[in-house]
């Protein structure tokens, strides 16, 4: 029987151009206005393929800059590519720090926003609603502006959001990074329940034994480039002798 691709990205490559002047005042620019600043490309992802196939929790390392996250928010949609192209089979979710979420939104407007999304109907959202409040642990404050919201309440609301509405494919960015550690033991509660059977999960961490412990297969990256993608102690090594 053929296994079913998740996710398909061929070619795909990102980049960024950054302005290099540090002197963003009125009066350098009034007197700059015939020298535009200087601006400098940086290849955050370059040529780069590969297939994930559904029901597979893939890791991702690399050392900051590596462009990891740049990789996961093109994947995720968040970014358009700059080649190439990315298929999806399936509805999915970022979880970096709030990414998707609407600054001026409430947590309540939000969780009602991203289930549909996630192609819930609202009286789908109304059932799960108690729920996701509860297992984020936000009940005081889900009538406050997610602009207000600490890194760790923005990513326990994503989290929530995601394991209960329950996208196909999820890009977990860190998440076991942040919050306190309570909230990190229940989230790795969910990795090794049910839940996960059947999901396609995109895992960035630092923590190897996260990586080693949940990822049938892993990828490594090194400025923008994927250098290997394969058996996940193979990944570790490589990551591991990079940062010696």
């Amino acid at each position: 029987m053929k296994e079913e691709i998740a996710i398909k990205a061929k070619n795909i490559s990102k980049t960024f151009h950054i302005s290099e002047d540090s002197h963003n005042t009125v009066k350098h620019r009034l007197f700059n206005l015939f020298n535009p600043p200087r601006r400098k490309e940086v290849k955050a992802v370059k040529m780069l393929s590969i297939d994930i196939k559904k029901g597979e929790c893939i890791g991702l390392l690399g050392r900051n800059g590596s462009g990891k996250s740049t990789l996961v928010k093109v994947l995720a949609g968040v970014y358009p590519t700059d080649s190439g192209y990315v298929n999806i089979n399936g509805t999915t979710m970022l979880m970096n720090l709030g990414v998707g979420m609407s600054q001026e939104l409430t947590a309540r407007e939000n969780i009602y926003v991203s289930g549909s999304v996630l192609g819930l109907k609202i009286k789908e959202i109304d059932a799960l609603f108690e729920e996701i409040v509860s297992f984020a642990e936000l009940e005081e404050f889900i009538d406050t502006k997610v602009k207000f919201f600490s890194s760790g309440m923005m990513a326990r609301l994503g989290f929530s959001i995601a394991v209960n509405a329950g996208a196909d494919i999820m890009f977990l960015d860190e998440i076991f990074a942040v919050g306190d550690m309570k909230f990190q033991e229940k989230a790795i509660k969910v990795f090794e329940s049910s839940w996960i059977e059947g999901r396609t999960v995109i895992l960035v961490s630092h923590s190897m034994d996260t990586i080693r412990q949940y990822c049938s297969r892993a990828a490594y990256m090194d400025h923008g480039e994927l250098k290997f993608f394969g058996d996940t102690e193979k990944a570790i090594e490589m990551y591991t002798a990079d940062n010696h």
